[in-house]
Formats: C-alpha cells, sequence, structure tokens
C-alpha cells in the first residue's frame, strides 16, 4: 500500500498520523509520545482496521524517550514489530511521502518539498517559533535518516495568511527596518484554518470561495480568524504565534513596555531600574510564564471551567473572563471587517470543541451582532462526534458552528501531488 505518515511535533510532544492513499486518505494509525520535556514519557496508540474498527489500542503506556528522535524511533519501532492483523505496513518504504507541520514559513504560501536548502532557510525561521520550529526539524532529520525512500514534505501554518494585505501584515515601525528583517504580520494555525474553511463550506452547502466566516481555534494555543471569500483576511497572530490571544502560557497581546516593568527591582514603575533584560528571557517569560497558567497555575482550561463556576475560584474566574473578553472582542472586530456580511461563527481546537460554557459565554458577549446559540445543542456539541455541529438556533441567519479540526488530515489531503 502507499502510506502518508503526518507528523506534528511540539515542544514536549509529537504526533503521528498514518493514511492509506486512496480515493482519499483514510487513517490507519493514530499515535502520539508525550512528556519529553518531563520526568516520564507516555506512548498511545490506536491501529484501525479497513472499515474502521479497532485493532489496538495502548493508552499512556509509559515509555523511555530522551528527545524527539527517540520518539521517533519508537514510533518506527513499534509500527515495523507488529505481526499477523495487527501489521499495518509490511514495509517501511511503504510510507511514501513524510508531512511535517512546520509552524512558521514565512511568506511561503505553498507546501514544498524539503531539500538541504529548503531545511536551511527553515532552521533560520526558527527564531521566530521557537517551540515547535525548532522540534518539527529535529523530526524531519529523523525522517531523513530514518526513511531513506520517504519524499519529506513541509505544510506551513503560516501560509494560508500569505492573502493579507499590506495594511493588515505591516506594522507601524520603520519600514527599511521591518523590511530587511522580515518583520510583519504572519499568522498562524493555517492548517486549521484550511480544515475549517473546507468543513464549514462543506457543511453550509456553499462553495469555499464564497464562504464567509470568523473563525476561532481556541487551545493551549489560541487565535482568531476572519476569513471571506475562503481566504484569510485577518489573523490574530503576527510576527509569532505570542501576539493576539492569551493561552495556556503565552501571554497573548500586551503593553510592550510591561516587560520592562516586570523585571523590575523597584515596586516603582522605572526602566530606569529595570534589570537588563534580554530577548531571550523576555520572550520566556511572555511564552513559558504567562497565560492561565500564571493566573491559576494550571494549563487544563477544563479545569479553570470547572473551578471558576462550581468552587467560585475567584483566580479560576478572573481567567475565564479574560480570555471570553478577549476572544469577543476579535469576533467584534472581525465581524466590522467582514462588513457584516457572514455565514457563520466558528469554534475549533480543543476548548472550541470542549467548552460548552465558554462558547456560551462568548455568543452572549457578541448577541447584539446577530449571533446566538441553542443550550441543548452547544451542550451536546461538545460530545458529538460529527466534524461539524450547529449550536445556533434552528433557522437563524448567522450559524454558529463547532468543527472538529484535523490539521493531520489536512496535511495528508494535500499530501496527494506528492505521492
Amino acid at each position: 500500500m502507499k502510506a502518508i505518515l503526518c507528523l506534528n511535533a511540539g515542544s514536549s510532544s509529537v504526533k503521528f498520523s498514518l493514511y492509506e492513499h486512496d480515493a482519499k486518505p483514510r487513517l490507519v494509525i493514530s499515535g502520539a509520545v508525550s512528556g519529553l520535556t518531563a520526568e516520564k514519557q507516555f506512548l498511545d496508540y490506536k491501529s484501525f482496521s479497513a472499515n474502521g474498527d479497532i485493532i489496538e489500542t495502548i493508552k499512556r503506556k509509559e515509555v523511555v524517550c530522551k528527545n524527539h528522535d527517540d520518539a521517533f524511533a519508537l514510533f518506527l519501532q513499534h509500527l515495523h514489530s507488529k505481526k499477523g492483523e495487527n501489521r499495518i505496513i509490511h514495509s517501511l518504504d511503504e510510507i511514501t511521502v513524510a508531512c511535517h507541520r512546520i509552524v512558521h514559513g514565512g511568506t511561503i504560501s505553498e507546501p514544498l518539498i524539503i531539500t538541504p536548502d529548503v531545511y536551511h532557510e527553515l532552521d533560520i525561521l526558527s527564531d521566530l517559533a521557537p517551540l515547535h520550529n525548532e522540534r518539527a526539524l529535529d523530526i524531519v532529520h529523523s525522517c531523513i535518516d530514518r526513511l531513506k525512500s520517504t519524499r519529506n514534505v513541509a505544510f506551513f501554518d503560516s501560509s494560508f495568511h500569505t492573502t493579507l494585505a499590506p495594511h493588515i501584515y505591516t506594522y507601524p515601525i520603520d519600514l527599511e527596518v521591518q523590511r530587511s528583517r522580515s518583520m510583519r504580520k504572519y499568522g498562524f494555525h493555517g492548517l486549521s484554518y484550511a480544515y475549517i474553511t473546507k468543513a464549514a463550506a462543506g457543511f453550509l452547502n456553499v462553495k469555499k470561495d464564497d464562504l464567509n466566516i470568523i473563525a476561532l481555534h481556541l487551545g493551549s494555543g489560541a487565535s482568531a480568524c476572519v476569513i471571506m471569500n475562503g481566504k484569510s483576511v485577518n489573523t490574530s497572530m503576527g510576527l509569532t504565534p505570542l501576539e493576539g490571544l492569551p493561552g495556556a502560557t503565552r501571554s497573548g497581546s500586551i503593553d510592550p513596555s510591561l516587560i520592562f516593568h516586570y523585571q523590575s527591582d523597584s515596586s516603582r514603575m522605572s526602566t530606569a531600574l529595570s534589570k537588563e533584560l534580554r530577548l531571550t528571557v523576555a520572550e520566556d517569560i511572555l511564552n513559558k510564564q504567562a497565560g492561565w497558567q500564571s493566573l491559576t497555575g494550571t494549563t487544563d482550561f477544563g479545569l479553570i471551567t470547572k473551578r471558576a463556576f462550581e468552587e467560585h475560584d475567584v483566580n479560576a474566574k478572573l481567567a475565564f473572563d479574560i480570555f471570553v473578553d478577549r476572544v469577543s472582542m476579535y469576533v467584534g472586530s472581525y465581524f466590522v471587517a467582514a462588513k457584516g456580511k457572514l455565514d457563520a461563527l466558528v469554534f475549533a481546537g480543543g476548548i472550541g470543541e470542549k467548552g460548552s460554557a465558554l462558547r456560551k459565554a462568548v455568543i452572549d458577549q457578541v448577541e447584539c451582532l446577530g449571533f446566538n446559540i441553542d443550550e441543548q445543542l452547544n451542550e451536546e456539541a461538545s460530545k458529538a462526534t460529527d466534524s461539524v455541529f450547529e449550536i445556533s438556533e434552528p433557522g437563524s441567519k448567522l450559524k454558529s458552528l463547532v468543527v472538529k479540526t484535523d490539521e493531520q488530515l489536512q496535511m495528508a489531503l494535500e499530501a496527494s501531488s506528492f505521492l
């Protein structure tokens, strides 16, 4: 069989999805190795038959993996060791294409076959997305070493947003400086938004090129995007994924001078009294020591929601309210950008798909724009298996939707041209 391997490397995990290439990709294996920066590492693994039945399941099996290369080697070893009906592929040579999710691709608008020159260019871009690009390139290197006959293709989260207009992607700072250093808004979560666009268009029975939506990818990393005629018009993330909405450990947009006062030795806010602050330190604080973890002590937004409403935890409620406020602000701004000509408001990502309380709070906040929510459907959506689920009241002109986004499948769908 011809197989497509899709890889998604995070700062502390690697996700694997293997698809059989037929008329359309069919998922045969999904798995992940997590905890790569923690004391213990775990393997999750599922394999599926031709009719979708589960053949094998492994849940949180403790393994030993020091890094991303170890995790990839473990996956291949597990894949290759299967016997009988548990054996999905007979040779690793059947993996024709390896698809790599790369967060930052600069202004590259299409997937690229990874050559030494492309690898070098992506290595340079790692400075703009240090939490993800470096780890993704580690896996690229592992694939090149271990899958000799496989073609490696890079899929960029920034590509979806190469349609942004100059007045959207340009920052109001010295033009010569920002152009010489490629400093501009790029935007991310593009693979998710590409999938959302396709799925929402199909559900609403409109052509993708006619679709107008505000899409919210809400997870530990969160962003918003206004999509007009199937193309990105504006998005909340910028030069790096730090701009825009707060996340599990990211601050999102803040007053840029705050970071200098944050490091001050004095109770008075004086730049003269600030400690020497290096860029790497500032980035670490805003990327890894901020977000709702800094407010509540946890990165689990489901737990934050529970604490806020069931335990009346003041800090949890504060974090919840901040997130609702920032998300609602983008919905309002993007409604104006779309001049009100929208088909739907779409929730996606782990929190967007599971967080019924968050969805209701956001829609209640933007109800004045014409959005509404059916409370029963909203509760059902969090448990539904449908790829698209409507949560607005029947007959609503402006739809409210939940889309179970799938970045892995989006790569597999786009990989056919590289087989």
